[in-house]
């Protein structure tokens, strides 16, 4: 299509005769009008164009907005997230460091035990010191006085030379009398030992009991993970109630339909154990109910614990108990010592000091009595000062006990000095249930292998001729070689295998480590 410009038209205008004017005329005005049509569509255009980039930079306003919304709430989750997950190992850690503590005072105990027992021990040496000093300084003056007499021997008669050759031979022979008597001596000590394992034998062959469950955490299954959201409750205000009324602390973690229940305590354990499994099955979660359930499981705890000790002092054909003692006795039902419960060891313990009581001619009534009692303190109330045989023997005294069942349970540590016969029964009996293979969550075998190889462990050391473990595991007695072990290198030993023992095997409560050197010089005369 061919274009004509206006110069163009004009000169075709000039040059035609018959061009007619209103014609012209009517084209400029047409193009006029199709000029002003074209401007008008294009900014109709521009217009529209512009109001629909307008609509679209507000509609990206808006999403920019929601999707900057969108990420500040997950940023807000991730915090709040973060935020629970720092609580939860900062309870941990509060939880590890409570064990800690309780294991350093464990060990301070123990260390106080065995100054007392060192201390005593010197006191018995000094003592032996003593008379062995007075002994010889009586023999040196006889010796004196004999020798006087002998100067004047000639003087004497046949009576007087009778009495003094008596004497001498008396001092001369002293040293075989004192080894006739030393013999006498370890030949009645050798009976009563056989006499004591015979008795202990047939106790234990006379008495069965079951094995103990290992210990675990207190879970609380849940139905649906929505329940954990209605425990928390807005705010928190849910759990805050429902461990201020139980006083233990709720993990609500990532495990799924589960919540883990810790405190040291094992009553207010369960008591907030049945009050929060109440609680899910009942639906109804806010602090009102909270605390009324909570009064409910704590009744039906007391319920329960006070069975217990009617239980036990029935099943031992116990008379004579006050009512508090069988309550205080029956909260043993949930307290554990190394994974072994404290109430069937002690009806265990009262079972075999009964045995051995009967055994030797005792009253077994009396000592089955000590023997059920001798750790109810650990029932006791943690705010009482005191270790619990001392705080269990004032309990049972203030509510009428005899003077020996309270003595024997004071003295079943060897804390107080035992003054019957029957403490050293609950002593024993004790020892026995706490130390038998299995009596504490550990089989035959692991405990056969956990002997062998701290045997191993202190063979393995330089210097050591032999080792022994004894006291079920609870000490080691290392015998170096006196020629090539000083006892600077001894005492080494001993340190040496103390931090051996304590990074490289696990065991229950402590391990007592004794290093013996000693040099024997043997002649015989012919």
């Amino acid at each position: 299509m061919t274009t004509v410009s206006a110069a163009d038209f004009a000169f075709l205008i000039a040059e035609s005769d018959s061009f007619d004017w209103s014609l012209s005329i009517s084209i400029v005005v047409g193009m006029l009008l199709g000029f002003s049509g074209v401007w008008a569509l294009r900014r109709h255009t521009w217009r529209i164009a512009q109001e629909q980039a307008t609509e679209l930079i507000e509609v990206a306003r808006r999403e920019a907005a929601v999707a900057a919304e969108e990420l500040k709430q997950k940023a807000d989750l991730e915090i709040q997230e973060k935020r629970a997950e720092l609580n939860r190992d900062y309870d941990r850690r509060e939880i590890e460091m409570d064990v800690r503590l309780r294991e350093i005072r464990a060990h301070e105990e123990s260390l106080g035990l065995l100054d007392y027992q060192l201390e005593q021990r010197q006191e018995r040496i000094n003592r032996e010191t003593a008379a062995v000093k007075q002994a010889r300084d009586a023999i040196r003056a006889l010796s004196k006085n004999v020798r006087k007499r002998l100067e004047g021997v000639s003087q004497m008669d046949a009576e007087e030379i009778r009495r003094a050759l008596r004497e001498e031979v008396t001092l001369e022979c002293q040293d075989e009398l004192r080894s006739m008597r030393r013999q006498m001596i370890e030949k009645s000590e050798q009976e009563l030992q056989t006499d004591a394992r015979r008795i202990l034998i047939a106790a234990m062959q006379r008495i069965a009991s079951k094995p103990n469950n290992d210990l675990t955490a207190t879970l609380v299954p849940l139905p649906s993970e929505e329940m954990k959201g209605r425990i928390i409750g807005r705010e928190g205000r849910n759990i805050k109630s429902f461990e201020a009324a139980t006083g233990v602390t709720l993990l609500i973690d990532e495990s799924p339909q589960l919540v883990l229940i810790s405190s040291f305590d094992p009553i207010r354990r369960e008591i907030a154990r049945s009050a929060l499994d109440a609680l899910v099955k009942d639906g109804r979660i806010h602090p009102a109910s909270i605390e009324e359930f909570v009064q409910r499981a704590r009744e039906e705890i007391d319920l329960v614990t006070t069975q217990a000790g009617e239980d036990a002092v029935t099943k031992l054909n116990i008379n004579g108990l006050h009512p508090e003692i069988i309550k205080l006795l029956g909260k043993l039902k949930y307290r554990f010592s190394y994974n072994q419960n404290v109430l069937d060891h002690s009806v265990e313990t009262a079972f075999l000091a009964s045995l051995i009581a009967s055994e030797i001619g005792l009253d077994p009534n009396l000592a089955k009595r000590a023997g059920l009692l001798h750790d109810i303190g650990k029932a006791a109330s943690g705010e009482l000062e005191g270790s619990h045989a001392h705080i269990g023997a004032e309990f049972i005294k203030r509510y009428g006990e005899t003077p020996i069942v309270t003595n024997a349970v004071a003295a079943h540590h060897e804390e107080v000095k035992p003054e019957t016969i029957y403490a050293g029964i609950v002593i024993l009996a004790d020892t026995i249930s706490a130390t038998r293979p299995g009596a504490r969550a550990e089989s035959i075998s692991g405990y056969v292998q956990r002997l062998d190889r701290l045997e191993k462990l202190a063979l393995s050391l330089e210097g050591v001729q032999q080792a022994f473990a004894i006291q079920a595991g609870r000490e080691i007695r290392v015998v170096v070689s006196p020629q090539h072990v000083t006892d600077d290198r001894a005492r080494d030993i001993a340190k040496e295998l103390r931090a051996r023992i304590e990074s490289e095997l696990q065991y229950p409560s402590t391990i007592k480590i004794t290093v013996i050197r000693e040099a024997r010089f043997t002649e015989t005369a012919t």
